[in-house]
């Protein structure tokens, strides 16, 4: 009687216990590089704030378009600045290298170790802590 009460019960718990567990509806990508994401598709600037101060219009009309090579281009309908990006981890975090050089200010405002806070794959949301005490920087960049 036992064995026919266990054989019954163990899969009734079974498909109860798999039944309850919920889904999560979080998009964070964890187990994909940031370099694969990033190379995915262009990109646009919908955040950024220097110290406190937005300056997210700068950045309005550009394209951010990242290559394997280390490569990104940053595209209005006006022109289009080269720069270099990588991706490396310091400090046990996942970091975003970012150059576009000095000849444009606005771009080279970007020029930052930033520190990825939140990535998934359509978004990633980064901040750059100045080791000077002049304050925080933050960036996000969302797929177009």
């Amino acid at each position: 009687m036992k064995k026919i009460v266990l054989n019954f019960l163990m899969p009734a718990l079974l498909l109860t216990a798999i039944s309850s567990c919920s889904k999560k509806s979080d998009t964070v990508v964890v187990a994909v590089s940031s370099s694969s994401i990033i190379v995915q598709s262009n990109w646009r600037v919908t955040y950024y704030s220097d110290s406190g101060t937005e300056g997210t219009a700068n950045y309005n009309g550009f394209r951010f378009t990242f290559s394997a090579n280390g490569s990104v281009a940053a595209s209005n309908d006006l022109f289009t600045i080269n720069g270099t990006w990588s991706t490396h981890n310091d400090d046990s975090s996942n970091k975003l290298l970012l150059n576009f050089g000095s000849s444009f200010p606005d771009l080279a405002s970007l020029n930052h170790d930033w520190h990825i806070v939140e990535k998934t794959s359509a978004k990633l949301r980064m901040e750059d802590v100045s080791g000077g005490g002049s304050g925080t920087d933050y960036l996000t960049l969302e797929k177009n």
